[in-house]
């Protein structure tokens, strides 16, 4: 049960009542820091139950100090992948390179993690389950700000009024979008379209990710461990988003078999199991960039607000490192000055890292042959031990220490 008010002194106050939309990454764990801080805390999520699986997530830097504070780090560092190998192929299926992924991530051995993103999304609404109150299967409608609160209208039909409500609803916000206007205001596209699914592991790999590359093109197959199903990557350049595809699976499916159907390697086995496969994720290559993350009594954090894309691995970082600012900025001070707070102590750490990825696509997804060619150079030079040092980036933010309110 979440209670409801909190005493002061000799007399008892109602907690502020605060409502986060989306229960991926950034809302649980924004969701953890209010409630440490005082908030009563309502989550709601379209999905039926927490989501499982997904593709492997980074944390790294400032993040590993974030789930360390909230007391989640060992049970993460158990679920810890250990990819320990990163493959690059020529468009023939040659060898160009076999390197320790920290080369390529900037990550650190023995501290940074890799984990299955279900696995951290586990660890987050254990953390915070028996706190805050949770609502699946349903989501926001409407939000009608006044000067009491936000009155919100949910799609099974429910109203209740907020103190605040978070939009933590991923890359393709509704919340921002209900607030801010369209998402084309705010994307910016970085050339690149991309499918994920799973597939058999038909090449026995192990903790390992074997990547192929054409010039505008690349195919990789990613094993955690030693299932028998991998992750499958198809990512190609694009002159601009194909909005017709993004609300149709087959269309999904005719265009990136057409963009690789002189593809080889693996990649025709892996257009077949396109066809077939049930967990297909497809979208552009992008990030959002906004010029103020709030409206009102209404703030936007992760994805929402300012997702990196994956070309920086950075994505589940500024989740965590974001949620933990917002919450801590609120810990003391009423809404307006705590989002100006919020945003003052976190926006050079998310430019920073939006930053690097110009340095993830000229490694992963080179668009010419000459691009190509110098990366496949870069490669061979790299060697074969893991890098020891992370990116500066990573650690760029010191989490100051917040201490709640009254």
């Amino acid at each position: 049960m979440t209670r409801t008010d909190q005493p002061t002194g000799t007399r008892t106050v109602p907690r502020r009542k605060v409502l986060i939309s989306g229960a991926g990454i950034a809302g649980p764990a924004l969701a953890f820091w209010l409630n440490r801080y005082g908030y009563a805390v309502t989550v709601v999520e379209k999905a039926p139950a927490p989501r499982g699986g997904g593709y492997p997530v980074d944390v790294r830097g400032t993040a590993l100090d974030v789930v360390r504070r909230m007391g989640i780090l060992p049970r993460l560092r158990d679920a810890h992948i250990d990819l320990r190998r990163l493959t690059f192929l020529e468009g023939d299926g040659g060898e160009v390179a076999s390197l320790h992924p920290h080369h390529v991530t900037g990550g650190v051995t023995g501290r940074d993690l890799e984990i299955r993103r279900g696995d951290l999304s586990d660890a987050l609404y254990a953390a915070v389950r028996d706190d805050v109150e949770f609502v699946f299967d349903d989501s926001v409608d409407t939000l009608e700000q006044s000067g009491h609160g936000v009155d919100v209208t949910f799609r099974g039909g429910g109203r209740r009024t907020f103190d605040m409500v978070f939009g933590a609803d991923g890359t393709h916000s509704r919340t921002r979008k209900t607030l801010f206007g369209p998402e084309e205001r705010f994307h910016h596209y970085l050339g690149h379209c991309f499918a994920v699914f799973t597939m058999p592991n038909t090449l026995g790999l192990s903790h390992e990710t074997v990547m192929w590359n054409a010039p505008g093109r690349a195919a990789a197959l990613y094993a955690v461990g030693d299932d028998d199903e991998v992750h499958a990557l198809l990512n190609f350049a694009h002159p601009e988003p194909p909005f017709d595809a993004f609300r149709d699976p087959e269309a999904q499916r005719a265009l990136v078999s057409s963009v690789f159907a002189d593809a080889g390697w693996e990649v025709p086995g892996m257009l077949a199991a396109l066809r077939d496969a049930d967990d297909l994720f497809f979208d552009a290559v992008g990030q959002i960039r906004m010029p103020r993350w709030s409206s009102g009594r209404v703030a936007l954090v992760g994805d929402a607000a300012y997702a990196p894309s994956f070309l920086t691995g950075q994505g589940t970082g500024l989740a965590l490192v974001g949620a933990y600012m917002l919450a801590g900025s609120l810990a003391r001070q009423d809404h307006a000055t705590g989002f100006a707070a919020y945003e003052d102590g976190t926006r050079a750490f998310v430019t920073l890292n939006q930053g690097l990825a110009g340095r993830g696509g000229a490694t992963l997804f080179p668009a010419t042959p000459q691009a190509l060619a110098e990366r496949n150079d870069r490669l061979r030079g790299l060697g074969a031990l893991p890098s020891g040092e992370g990116r500066p980036a990573h650690s760029a933010l010191t989490l100051p220490a917040f201490t709640p309110g009254r």
